[in-house]
């Protein structure tokens, strides 16, 4: 019955996922001394999506769609700002190292993508703290650090900035909810 409370609460057995629970891990193949804060200081994230394309197929002035090729998203994250500005320095840094903000180089001698792209996960917990599902991002590199906005208004809050990067694909590695976008 549509309006029976019931009904839902029959369907929300777990009681549903709580978008706090996640914990973000980044490998900076440059600069990797920020690496344990991130879990820490990282405050947003997203489950990542991806979206397969299609090809439409005209035929006698009508057209059929069959399926195209799979893109990914970019994936960005927010991340608080420490007075060390340790993880700001490194994602600076990485993002520097494939392109030079002076000098339009690569300043890893070589433009090999195995010297820049790393790897990065997002884990969703349960109210329990188990893990409920892994997501692993392969080939991940840094495309833009954000501004940090400065504001004499501001009062009772701490800095943030975004990281936005892009990476060749993602799979799901762990958890108790399957692997739909693992290997199968």
């Amino acid at each position: 019955m549509a309006f029976s409370i019931n009904d839902i609460r029959a369907q929300l057995t777990l009681g549903g996922a709580r978008p706090a629970l996640f914990q973000v891990t980044i490998t900076n193949p440059v600069s990797a001394i920020a690496d344990l804060k991130v879990p820490f200081l990282t405050v947003r994230a997203e489950i990542p999506a991806s979206t397969i394309g299609n090809i439409a197929v005209p035929y006698f002035g009508r057209k059929i769609y069959v399926a195209g090729d799979r893109t990914f998203a970019p994936w960005t994250v927010t991340v608080m700002n420490d007075e060390d500005f340790l993880i700001r320095n490194a994602m600076e840094q990485w993002n520097n190292s494939i392109n030079a903000y002076e000098g339009n180089i690569n300043k890893l001698g070589s433009g090999a993508p195995a010297l820049y792209k790393s790897q990065a996960t997002v884990t969703q917990f349960g109210k329990a703290g188990e893990v409920l599902r892994t997501y692993q991002f392969n080939g991940i590199f840094p495309v833009e650090v954000s501004n940090i906005g400065l504001d004499w208004n501001a009062q009772d809050q701490l800095e943030e900035f975004n990281v936005t990067f892009l990476y060749d694909n993602f799979e799901v590695v762990g958890g108790i909810t399957g692997n739909a976008g693992g290997a199968i």
